[in-house]
């Protein structure tokens, strides 16, 4: 016998929405409503609803500010790094780049989903984008259709 379980639709009574604790929740991945449905199908493919409490992660603009705030992180630890290496140990370029090379890497790809996350988080918790009541957003104006002179 197969059992359906219904899920919870999230409404939004217009109560505040804890900031910090959608950032967290975003910064582990999870949805910021619920904290416990998965945030992402892949790698940074946000899911259009978390697949346990329904609330809709689609209105997210993340857009380019997770790579400026990744690139802003890792500069100023990989900087500090070399630096404090250097003045301690002087050792050679190659090791400078041996170490610091990989290290950047994988410090920019382990932060780029976690701060994309605690970025929807925020929009979430504020509201922002759709997540709230969409007649307090602004409407999205399209561009212009371009015309053919032909």
């Amino acid at each position: 016998m197969m059992q359906t379980a219904e899920k919870s639709i999230a409404t939004d009574d217009g109560s505040d929405r804890d900031t910090w604790q959608a950032m967290r929740r975003g910064w582990q991945e999870r949805c910021p409503c619920c904290g416990t449905g998965r945030m992402y199908g892949k790698y940074l493919k946000v899911n259009d609803v978390c697949s346990d409490c329904s609330t809709e992660l689609f209105h997210q603009r993340a857009d380019d500010a997770p790579p400026y705030f990744v690139m802003t992180i890792t500069a100023h630890v990989i900087v500090g790094g070399i630096l404090i290496c250097e003045r301690l140990f002087s050792p050679p370029t190659w090791v400078q780049l041996s170490i610091w090379m990989p290290t950047l890497v994988i410090l920019s790809l382990w932060l780029l989903p976690r701060v994309k996350g605690a970025l929807i988080g925020y929009q979430w918790a504020l509201r922002m984008h759709g997540f709230g009541d969409p007649s307090m957003d602004e409407p999205e104006e399209l561009p212009p259709a371009e015309t053919s002179l032909h």
